[in-house]
């Protein structure tokens, strides 16, 4: 967990440029467990980068919650607070600046994506985990001696789902990688979403997206929420 914290807390200051140079920063925690994430950011940008910041960990655990609140108040940590919700109904305070996301298990991330979409965050990180509906979609007779096999389905499962995932965010205004995390001897979801505002991507990547997506048989989640928003 340290090496996964500090690898994010690295890749969080890479995509500070992208940030508003002034002002406080907005930026929400999806599913943020006991926030040791969440405590870090708040720590590199308010002390070693001097931003004033409002930063917002959301977690469905009332009590990681309660406790995470109260090492907050006990650290004096301006300008974090704490929420109990669920990332779809979670209404944002105002323009968001950063979405992070760390391990949120299946459809989860593609909820904080779309959240983060709709809110036309500047930057968002997000490390997914099990891929469990690609899983359970994924449909090709070319590629049926690869999926009869259920580790490599499901690492193909999970390589499809933030291809896709990626190539929506493109097609939404960003500029988007699939970056290494940390090396897989620390943990096997070691691939991070990153994705900063830019311009919408083309005719050639919807057509490149919806190509993969029906080969495949796929009805993305991330698809889905953002049509139906």
């Amino acid at each position: 967990k340290f090496r996964q914290v500090n690898r994010f807390l690295e890749l969080v200051d890479d995509v500070v440029p992208a940030l508003r140079p002034a002002g406080t920063l907005r930026i929400v925690d999806f599913g943020c467990g006991k926030s040791y994430l969440t405590f870090a950011i708040h720590h590199l940008l308010t002390e070693l980068r001097g931003r004033d910041v409002e930063i917002v960990g959301l977690d469905l655990k009332a009590d990681v919650i309660a406790a995470c609140a109260a090492f907050a108040e006990r650290s004096n940590a301006s300008g974090l607070r704490f929420e109990l919700g669920d990332i779809r109904g979670f209404q944002a305070p105002g323009h968001v600046d950063l979405v992070v996301s760390l391990h949120a298990c299946d459809t989860a991330t593609d909820a904080a994506l779309a959240q983060a979409i709709r809110w036309e965050a500047d930057a968002i990180l997000a490390v997914p985990c099990c891929q469990k509906e690609t899983y359970r979609q994924i449909e090709n007779d070319l590629l049926a001696p690869l999926l009869r096999h259920g580790l490599a389905k499901e690492r193909f499962a999970s390589l499809v789902t933030d291809t896709l995932r990626a190539q929506l965010l493109e097609l939404h205004g960003y500029r988007a990688q699939l970056v290494e995390f940390v090396p897989l001897e620390h943990t096997a979801k070691n691939v991070l979403i990153r994705a900063v505002k830019g311009k919408p991507a083309g005719a050639e990547t919807r057509r490149a997206y919806e190509q993969l997506r029906d080969s495949l048989g796929l009805d993305p989640a991330l698809e889905r929420m953002l049509t139906a928003a």
